[in-house]
């Protein structure tokens, strides 16, 4: 047999090698919660919530007291999770998509699964995209770096939910969803298999395609990459059969214990495949609970107001990293965030990041060894942020200075009226100033009085936010793209009259 010429031997190596790497990178599983408070897990406090799942992952993993969401509604949160960006960057504001939005999130941003897969990653996503559909689906995870995408491209109360919670038969919307646009999709990929869904029966087939998903992927010695985005508990609540009228908490508690046995099928699933000791697995929430559902809306615990605003019951999470082995268990008080997770998991990884402006750190201190986070500062955008005021709220270490605050229909109906959507934009000079260690519940701003160094942390407050803002440039909006009822993802695309016709029997 002739030898093998050096170039070739060379190549043979090097693609042996990276073949090795792949195989020996982490496994990462992202578990993101929808519209989950800070007070509405059993871990973080709530005396009825059902999690034994997520319980048992904060006992053996690391739990965080100070994780936030780089925003306080659904599509710029998940574009800052996925990008390591605040949304401002990437266009993602102000507020959240539509089904006929022209607009998504920008193909040129680059996503924590585009990272992986150039490592050689398999990537799946499950659940709640809603960063964009766009002209045939061109915004899908599919366009975004992942595999395989099954779920829903926008919230499940952005179409007509009259007979969403159909278990027991005569359960009923609790207030109204959308209406005039099409029943809401159920996508495999880029194909509509379900019109509409059928959502009692939604949660079991995702817990089907995770488990099938993790098995085949170590099967294949390949690492990979599971993005689940919970429905739950997003408003209005649905739940399977074996979890309806199970929970104390009603309708919310039904949705919350469903979510909680999905984070159970994927943990059996890691310890099945013989993975569970080589995966990441971090649980957080998108944004704060929409409190304006009353008692059917989540939790904030002692955190103030919610969904929609700038307060810390808007933005601040739960959060919990597990890793056996790798993270010790324990409670960290260091400041971290979803912008984090990118640069974090690309560090395990070996990607290379971006050569983008990016918002995060790498998080590999705190989990791994106990230490000091390299965050030091948090930005609060609005809903619909604009680049003459600029940020709301600043948090340096575990001071937080307000500019402006404002309430929200979100976080409507609470008995603090700071919360409330005829609350109006207000301007405060000097900024309203809380130590979020002492008062996390902000209920107590601080004066010169009460503190000798008020001058020092106000000074290096408003240092840290015009640096930010220096560097902040902001993105062509997406969602001011506008709205166009054609481009509604319908399983009958031509067909007449829509919405009404896209209906699959």
């Amino acid at each position: 047999m002739a030898p093998l010429c050096p170039l070739l031997l060379a190549a043979l190596s090097l693609g042996l090698g990276l073949g090795l790497a792949a195989a020996a990178s982490p496994g990462v599983v992202l578990l993101l919660a929808d519209d989950l408070g800070y007070g509405d897990l059993g871990c973080f406090g709530h005396p009825s919530s059902r999690t034994p799942n997520l319980d048992r992952l904060a006992a053996a993993g690391r739990r965080f007291s100070d994780f936030y969401s780089a925003a306080s509604v659904c599509s710029p949160s998940r574009a800052a999770l996925l990008t390591g960006r605040y949304a401002t960057r990437s266009g993602v504001y102000p507020g959240v998509f539509y089904p006929g939005s022209r607009g998504g999130l920008p193909l040129n941003e680059t996503t924590v699964a585009e990272l992986l897969k150039r490592r050689g990653y398999v990537t799946a996503m499950l659940g709640k995209w809603h960063l964009g559909y766009g002209p045939n689906g061109s915004y899908l995870p599919i366009h975004q770096g992942f595999d395989e995408f099954l779920g829903v491209p926008y919230s499940h109360d952005q179409g007509p939910c009259q007979n969403l919670t159909c278990f027991p038969p005569d359960t009923k919307c609790y207030g109204k969803c959308d209406q005039g646009v099409v029943l809401l999709p159920l996508l495999k990929n880029n194909k509509i298999i379900q019109q509409p869904v059928d959502f009692p029966s939604l949660t079991p087939m995702y817990d089907r395609f995770a488990r099938d998903f993790i098995l085949r992927a170590a099967k294949q010695h390949r690492p990979f990459l599971l993005y689940y985005a919970s429905h739950h508990t997003h408003y209005p609540q649905f739940a399977s059969v074996d979890f309806t009228g199970k929970s104390k908490r009603g309708p919310v508690g039904d949705a919350l214990m469903e979510f909680d046995g999905s984070v159970g099928v994927i943990m059996k699933a890691l310890q099945d495949a013989g993975v569970e000791n080589n995966t990441l697995v971090f649980f957080t929430s998108d944004n704060g609970p929409e409190l304006m559902r009353r008692s059917r809306g989540g939790n904030a615990g002692l955190l103030k107001c919610g969904k929609g605003t700038t307060y810390e019951g808007g933005m601040r999470e739960p959060a919990v990293a597990s890793w056996p082995g790798k993270i010790a268990p324990g409670v960290t008080h260091e400041l971290a965030s979803t912008l984090d997770l990118l640069p974090t998991i690309a560090s395990l990884s070996g990607a290379q990041l971006p050569q983008v402006q990016l918002d995060g750190y790498d998080m590999g201190d705190v989990l791994f060894n106990n230490g000091k986070s390299k965050r030091e500062t948090m930005f609060y955008y609005p809903v619909v942020p604009s680049k003459k005021l600029g940020v709301f709220a600043v948090r340096y270490r575990q001071y937080k200075a307000h500019y402006f605050t404002q309430g929200s229909t979100h976080s409507d109906t609470t008995p603090d009226r700071d919360c409330h959507w005829d609350t109006l934009l207000t301007a405060h000079n000097p900024p309203l100033l809380f130590d979020l260690d002492a008062d996390p519940s902000e209920n107590y701003h601080l004066s010169s009085s009460d503190i000798p160094n008020y001058s020092q942390i106000m000074e290096q407050i408003g240092n840290e936010k015009v640096k930010f803002e220096l560097g902040m440039k902001f993105g062509e909006s997406q969602t001011e793209r506008g709205v166009d009822p054609a481009l509604e993802p319908c399983v009958k695309p031509r067909c007449s009259p829509r919405p009404q016709c896209c209906f699959q029997t």
